[in-house]
């Protein structure tokens, strides 16, 4: 029995499939214009942030869910696009985890959630804004989106 609120399962399950949609869609950033930064590294700490939750959800015997992501996620025109698009998703991520943070009293709970909200906040938000400003995106092959441009696949 994990004896959680359904609340903090909710709670998990949601921080969990926004971590993976961030990583879909970082991952197929990568594959749409090479080996680019600050996408390469983020997308590694996306990897990261879900085995800090998965951590959790096996000491809370949780289903594991699958990441249903890759391929369903936005593909962009352009990287300063994507990084304009990566800013505003994690903007969304420090307020998801603002409210995500006042389901639990459980100490083991809170931490790892402040963990993944401090890194969005402090991290992956201020290289995203980098990129979008043309200044902080380097390294991959071209510029162009190799495949379809726009909407979701």
């Amino acid at each position: 029995m994990n004896n959680l609120t359904d609340i903090e399962i909710r709670a998990l399950n949601e921080a969990l499939d926004d971590e993976y949609h961030s990583w879909a869609t970082y991952d197929q950033v990568i594959a749409d214009f090479g080996k680019v930064q600050p996408f390469s590294n983020i997308r590694e700490a996306e990897a990261h942030h879900i085995e800090s939750l998965r951590t959790l959800f096996v000491r809370y015997e949780l289903p594991m869910p699958k990441n249903s992501w890759p391929g369903k996620v936005e593909r962009y025109a352009s990287l300063q696009a994507a990084c304009k698009a990566a800013v505003a998703a994690e903007i969304a991520n420090g307020a998801m985890y603002d409210r995500l943070l006042i389901a639990t009293q459980r100490p083991d709970i809170i931490k790892v959630l402040h963990n993944l909200q401090k890194a969005s906040k402090e991290r992956h938000l201020p290289a995203f804004q980098r990129c979008a400003q043309n200044s902080g995106c380097s390294g991959g092959m071209g510029h162009g989106l190799k495949h379809r441009q726009g909407g979701r696949s």
